[in-house]
């Protein structure tokens, strides 16, 4: 208790005769010991001057002569407490403060100016100690690894040239002292500048951690992200081989079930051979489009689709979609419209691959629309973009299941019983080709009352000439196409995804 109150005054009185400036806690042990000692002489000296004079004198005489005594002794303590230091003065009143540096993780140096050990702790000292040769007095580099020499220089350069903390990752050397342990420890050292009145460099507090089992988190990770790109190349190379594969022998069922529907070579004998070769050519097409999807998605995924760079009339190629798509769209009772905005001129683009973007996008919309609903393509021209909307009156698409558009072979209606068809990969060729001309992909939708689709495309195709001159030789697209982390928290919405640039090849 009397230590605890003495501490407080000591505190007290350094912060009132401080001008402001804190408090060092070594300043403070001081003052308190030096207030120990004299206090059992604040009654003893005044009894003891009773026996030669009165109360009168001895007691204001007693009180006076102990106070000076004890301000004579605080100066001359803190004068040798400056200059010199005693040593192990700091960290004896750091232990008695509660605190102490061995108690810190990892070994723990003091080095001077030009990189010699002066001191040394921390909890494991003993473990560094045990394979570090000597180190006190003598570089610190001389136990660092070879190749990690230069770094460890150009830190200490950057402590002297200003900067306040430097990190550095390096290996120390390490005597072989069993055959489990590697002949290098991988440490981080984070060394502290500590400074003169003058700002020069005086010393380098640093901390030396070991990261062993970082570093094997490191490696496992640069495996596993190995093996997954190695899976995805695979992947990719299986798709294409597989759709080449079955491209051949699909493209022969649906020319022969042409012939057979045709009556080339003789009539069929009844309506029902006519409705099974119809079935036949049917479910072959259907195949084939699913074939051609997966192959296009193997070459984005590749980064080896290419686009054909070319101008044509917008209005015409939004015109052939609403006709191939039309019928389509009567047989489930479904009205097709389009408004397209004046002066929609020609726009340079890949004609191909924006016209699968429109089957794509209008087909999904019949798809999920109900009878007597509606489906409506408006398109534009605004500050220099080709805006392509399609909207539907259709069942919409739940919140949560949002952030699972256009992940390949995904359906947001995938139940057991579903009642749509289809495979998965419309809006994924979309996202993709989209992001290959350097537009955006944009979507809302609120279940039972619609969606609408928004993509937008630079009209002059700069875009893709943009992409085109950043490929750089890594020619790998991501797919589906993700934002740049930057860009991508302030880019997406609650119900919107916006794709950026990916990289194509021009042909």
């Amino acid at each position: 208790m009397t230590v605890a109150v003495l501490h407080d005054a000591a505190h007290a009185c350094l912060a009132r005769t401080g001008a402001g400036r804190s408090v060092a806690a070594a300043d403070v042990v001081l003052l308190r010991r030096v207030m120990q000692a004299f206090l059992p002489l604040v009654p003893v000296v005044p009894a003891a001057l009773l026996f030669v004079a009165g109360p009168a004198v001895a007691l204001p005489l007693g009180f006076a002569l102990v106070l000076s005594l004890f301000l004579l002794a605080s100066v001359v303590a803190f004068a040798f407490a400056r200059v010199p230091a005693r040593p192990g003065e700091t960290a004896e009143a750091s232990a008695e403060d509660g605190f102490s540096a061995d108690a810190c993780p990892g070994l723990l140096l003091r080095l001077d100016a030009k990189g010699l050990v002066r001191a040394a702790g921390g909890r494991d000292r003993e473990v560094f100690f045990s394979f570090l040769r000597d180190p006190i007095d003598r570089p610190f580099v001389e136990h660092v690894h070879v190749s990690d020499r230069l770094g460890f220089v150009e830190a200490l350069a950057d402590l002297r040239a200003g900067v306040d903390a430097v990190a550095i990752d390096l290996r120390l050397d390490r005597p072989m002292l069993g055959l489990e342990q590697s002949q290098f420890m991988n440490v981080r050292m984070d060394m502290t500048a500590v400074r003169g009145a003058d700002g020069a460099l005086s010393a380098v507090h640093a901390q030396i951690l070991d990261i062993a089992g970082e570093m094997r988190i490191r490696d496992e990770a640069r495996r596993m992200a190995g093996e997954a790109a190695d899976a995805h190349e695979t992947k990719s190379r299986f798709l294409a081989a597989v759709s080449h594969e079955l491209r051949t022998p699909l493209n022969a069922i649906l020319g022969f079930s042409d012939i057979l529907a045709g009556e080339y070579f003789g009539k069929l004998q009844n309506d029902r051979q006519r409705e099974y070769v119809g079935l036949i050519h049917q479910s072959g097409a259907h195949l084939l489009s699913v074939v051609n999807a997966m192959l296009d998605m193997s070459k984005i995924e590749a980064g080896r689709y290419e686009l054909t760079l070319e101008p044509f009339a917008i209005a015409e190629t939004i015109s052939h979609c609403e006709n191939m798509l039309s019928l389509q769209a009567k047989t489930r009772g479904v009205t097709l419209t389009s408004r397209l905005g004046r002066g929609l001129g020609e726009v340079v683009a890949d004609e191909r691959a924006v016209r699968q973007v429109l089957i794509n996008l209008v087909g999904n919309a019949i798809k999920f629309t109900e009878a007597g609903g509606a489906v409506t393509i408006d398109a534009g021209i605004e500050g220099g973009e080709l805006k392509i909307v399609v909207s539907d009156t259709g069942i919409g698409i739940a919140p949560e299941k949002l952030s699972l558009i256009g992940k390949p072979f995904t359906q947001i209606h995938g139940e057991l019983n579903r009642r749509y068809e289809g495979s998965g990969l419309g809006l994924s060729l979309v996202k993709g080709l989209t992001a290959l001309h350097g537009g955006r992909f944009e979507m809302t939708s609120r279940p039972g009352e619609g969606t609408v689709v928004a993509v937008t495309l630079p009209a002059d195709g700069s875009g893709i000439i943009a992409v085109g001159d950043t490929a750089g030789a890594d020619n790998r697209v991501d797919f589906p196409p993700r934002l740049k982390a930057e860009d991508a928290v302030a880019a997406r919405t609650k119900d919107e995804w916006v794709h950026d640039e990916a990289k194509a090849k021009i042909a």
